[in-house]
């Protein structure tokens, strides 16, 4: 059997018409400068337009007549492109970070896991903290609770550090979970 691959498509950028491809009997018109020239039929703007080498574009679909403006669309769409740029440089991406306990972790475990949270959270990422119980240790779930407030209360006692709980501490079967952020 012949497997098929399919391209993913690109999501679909906000195009505005321009030009010809304006099909609305008449438009309100913006000039190149600013000003409004009132409602005015789509031959006529498209004639103003070419007559300085600009290109008259759909700025306002929905608006009834539709705006439409005296621009240069290169121009236009260079801006617009850049305007994303910057915004999409400008979102902050939060990761949630996993640390795993154990019922039956050790001493240097547990100091190493909370130094490695420290970090985790100093760069404000959120936390996720899970005890996963198997074979006998699911008859004492309350060890796994107890080891999980303790991670949690050393944490909280770091000065440097304004621990909260996103997301309480919830028993899903044999796993403990809790969701940790450091706010500021």
């Amino acid at each position: 059997m012949r497997i098929k691959f399919h391209r993913l498509e690109a999501k679909e950028k906000k195009f505005f018409k321009a030009n010809r491809d304006i099909h609305t009997p008449q438009v309100f018109l913006i000039d190149e400068n600013g000003d409004n020239f009132g409602i005015i039929d789509t031959a006529e703007a498209l004639t103003r337009a070419q007559d300085l080498d600009m290109d008259l574009v759909e700025v306002n679909p929905k608006a009834d007549p539709p705006v439409a403006k005296i621009m240069d669309m290169g121009q236009f769409r260079y801006e617009m492109e850049k305007k994303a740029h910057k915004q999409k440089v400008q979102q902050k991406k939060v990761e949630t970070k996993n640390i795993r306990l154990s019922v039956r972790i050790s001493d240097h475990d547990f100091e190493f896991r909370l130094n490695k949270t420290k970090k985790f959270l100093s760069k404000d990422n959120k936390l996720k903290l899970e005890i996963s119980l198997k074979g006998r240790e699911k008859q004492y779930p309350e060890k796994a609770a107890e080891i999980i407030n303790d991670f949690v209360a050393k944490l909280q006692a770091l000065p440097t550090l304004k621990i909260e709980s996103e997301q309480p501490l919830t028993k899903q079967g044999g796993r403990f979970t809790i969701l940790l952020i450091n706010k500021k």
